[in-house]
């Protein structure tokens, strides 16, 4: 299967970013991998904590778990209140739905039955289809629903389950950050905009957020929209690809399933194709 044949490969993965970069040169690209945020506990616990109190009075109806690291530090917190074995067994008393496989898989480990696991893609529109498919199992009028927060808040979520009636409690766990040290980030911003790169890929909303925070910081957006404009953008999936529509920008591809290898191959396989075709676009 075709490469990228030496094609200028962007990524701005963080956690996974020596994976990310290996990757890229495994289908004969030439990677730069510039990390672009940080999981950041929040400066206080104090919403961890009163949800932890709410749900021990008996305040909550149901909890939804986005992350799987966020089910993790939630947990952390509410142990700082009460054992793990009280936390498991209040979740058994509430409906427990999870958004994809990483939360599930964190609830599982603490052998929390899941009462509604959302499928892919896992946006907030597939979280509100399946609790409309499964209300007369978990009804959302009138009831109390914790919402576990990863990162920034979701209000196209939050919207939705108020207008199905339920009374929402947002449980903010931990904010994402710039790295600690943005230098890479910041050189991977100029080069950008000086069209250095062939191909960007974003692995996450909060990737394309941080890059034109970085950018407008540095007084290059423009520079780096229009430089965007003329590379093979790949998204991991819909929520991504839809923090890039809300910056004007469209994602040329998705990979079949949201996973990272995927995305690197599928990118590799298309880049040739689709540089081709933007830049004879502009």
């Amino acid at each position: 299967m075709p490469g990228f044949d030496q094609l200028r490969v962007l990524a701005l993965e963080s956690r996974r970013a020596q994976e990310m970069a290996k990757l890229i040169a495994n289908q004969d690209g030439r990677p730069t991998v510039a990390p672009s945020m940080r999981e950041a506990p929040l400066e206080s616990n104090a919403e961890g904590l009163a949800f932890a109190r709410t749900l021990e009075a008996g305040g909550f109806d149901m909890v939804i778990f986005l992350t799987g690291v966020g089910t993790r530090a939630l947990t952390r917190v509410v142990e700082t209140l009460y054992s793990k074995e009280r936390f498991v067994e209040l979740l058994r008393q509430v409906g427990v739905v999870a958004r994809g496989p990483k939360p599930v898989a964190a609830l599982r480990e603490m052998e929390v039955p899941i009462t509604l696991a959302v499928p892919e893609p896992n946006t907030w529109r597939e979280i509100l289809r399946a609790l409309d498919e499964n209300r007369e199992a978990l009804p959302l009028e009138d009831r109390r629903v914790a919402v576990q927060e990863y990162g920034i808040s979701n209000p196209d979520l939050l919207a939705g389950l108020a207008e199905r009636g339920a009374r929402v409690t947002r449980v903010p766990v931990y904010q994402w950050a710039l790295p600690e040290d943005s230098g890479p980030l910041r050189a991977a911003v100029a080069a950008l905009a000086e069209g250095e790169f062939d191909v960007v890929m974003f692995t996450t909303s909060v990737q394309v957020t941080h890059l034109f925070q970085v950018a407008a910081e540095m007084e290059v957006e423009s520079a780096v929209r229009e430089a965007l404009g003329r590379v093979v953008v790949a998204s991991i999936g819909p929520t991504t690809s839809e923090e890039l529509r809300e910056h004007g920008l469209v994602a040329d591809l998705e990979p079949s399933h949201p996973k990272m290898g995927l995305l690197v191959r599928e990118t590799a396989q298309r880049s040739a194709t689709l540089l081709a075709r933007k830049r004879a676009a502009v």
